[in-house]
């Protein structure tokens, strides 16, 4: 009879930190000795995790933020991560990719969704090179539609919190399908609550490897849970963690990651296995349904990024004020795009779509104009153009979950939220002569940060000066 199976996935993600004007990371303080935290997390965290070879053993995904400033500024760390995507299941591959730009999806309209998607799938296939199977969603956020788009462009599986799902005491070892429009369906794996919060937030439970496999990964082996296998398929121990914890959040628990996964896990009695892996061999055999609009970080739904909640202290109600300004700054923006650039693209929005491979460096802008413009472009309308496309991608960057996951409106996630719609509106106004500036200083203006007293419209301000 086969083992019981243990799979450990990180989340591996940084905000863009770039100064959204120049593109460079400014000093930023508590970084000391080093100049950003990226440097900082790589030294502690990615570097040494991928010299361990624990890429090898983890499924996990790399957005795409942080997969562009590894790949420019640790060369090295980045192709070790390359190579151990698949070094130990070379058919089907241990990484998952991730939506483009960490936005909340079920907060996004469909056609944004279908870029984050399809961004998400090109990003990942240019750096690991081969489809992904699954994609991790930000935050874990879900709803149907999201899973819809996601099954739409081909991918088979997500991973989500037990509470993500409809119904009651959701059982964690198995793999639940979820049903959806026109027959199709998308496999949820749903994490281990208990093993991962204890890896994310009790530094005890992670200090000692051989302890945490014989003392928390076999809770109830003795009790003869694991005796029942579920349709011929062993139970499966899913965590799903940040994968910062490991060297950056907990000092030194790469090592405690490397023991468990090489070793430890094993002398348990639990093989190490992988989620594309795991279906190959066993599928999913029951259905599942999902609560409406859900996530791993927030208890109230996706309120953190959209109307405020207690899930982060103090007055949150700026969050409502900022949503619905992007919310609104984003119609305006598709509106003038699609009139602007329906007279220079055939399909304007299915260049949306591509523009991924201009942003890779798979094609230059020159070659992608022509190969969509809808007849042969003067300077003067290859430059509205790309100006439009460039709207678009700042129109994405400006919804980045960061801005509002944390608890005041006037810290550098949010200042370069509203940075990216700044430059959006820019480049829209240079293309289409839209102005769309003034309505949307206007509905900030009753946000307002209340450890700095800066209103909305002056965080915007600052950033269009």
């Amino acid at each position: 009879m086969n083992r019981p199976l243990l799979c450990v996935h990180g989340h591996f993600y940084q905000p863009p930190r770039e100064d959204p004007w120049t593109g460079r990371i400014p000093i930023e303080a508590g970084a000391e000795p080093y100049p950003n935290f990226n440097a900082k997390i790589t030294a502690e965290c990615y570097r040494p995790n991928a010299e361990l070879g624990n890429f090898a053993r983890v499924s996990f995904d790399l957005g795409p933020t942080l997969a562009s400033w590894l790949e420019r500024e640790a060369p090295d760390v980045y192709r070790s991560i390359q190579r151990q995507a698949r070094s130990e299941l070379p058919a089907a591959g241990n990484a998952m990719a991730q939506a483009y730009s960490h936005r909340i999806l079920p907060l996004a309209n469909r056609r944004d969704k279908v870029t984050q998607v399809r961004w998400g799938i090109a990003d990942f296939v240019h750096r690991f090179g081969y489809t992904p199977r699954g994609m991790w969603l930000p935050e874990t956020a879900v709803d149907v539609e999201t899973l819809e788009v996601l099954v739409e462009n081909d991918l088979e599986f997500t991973i989500l919190a037990p509470w993500q799902a409809a119904i009651p005491d959701v059982d964690v070892r198995r793999p639940y399908r979820v049903q959806l429009a026109g027959g199709r369906s998308i496999v949820v794996f749903f994490y281990d609550a208990g093993l991962s919060d204890g890896i994310s937030f009790n530094p005890d439970a992670t200090v000692d490897a051989t302890a945490f496999a014989r003392c928390r990964l076999t809770q109830g082996s003795d009790s003869g849970e694991w005796d029942t296998w579920i349709d011929e398929a062993p139970p499966l121990t899913l965590i799903a963690t940040d994968g910062e914890c490991y060297g950056h959040h907990q000092p030194d628990r790469q090592h405690f990651l490397h023991a468990l996964l090489y070793g430890e896990a094993s002398r348990a009695g639990l093989d190490v296995t992988f989620l594309s892996g795991y279906l190959d061999r066993y599928g999913a055999t029951i259905d599942a349904q999902l609560a409406p609009a859900t996530s791993w970080s927030c208890s109230h739904g996706v309120c953190r990024w959209s109307t405020g909640c207690a899930c982060t202290e103090g007055d949150s109600s700026w969050k409502a004020v900022a949503f619905q300004a992007l919310t609104a700054l984003t119609a305006e923006l598709d509106s003038a795009y699609e009139r602007a650039a329906g007279g220079l693209l055939r399909d304007p929005w299915e260049a949306r779509n591509e523009y991924i491979a201009v942003l890779l460096d798979q094609i230059s802008s020159d070659d992608f104009i022509s190969r969509h413009a809808m007849r042969p472009l003067d300077e003067e309308d290859r430059q509205a153009a790309l100006d439009l496309l460039k709207a678009q991608l700042y129109g994405q960057r400006m919804h980045t979950s960061c801005g509002f996951f944390w608890d005041d409106l006037a810290r550098l996630e949010m200042r370069n939220n509203l940075a990216y719609a700044a430059q959006a509106i820019r480049c829209i106004e240079r293309a289409s002569g839209a102005r769309l500036e003034t309505r949307f200083s206007d509905d900030l203006r009753h946000a307002r940060s209340e450890r700095t007293g800066r209103t909305g419209d002056e965080v915007l301000a600052a950033a269009l000066s």
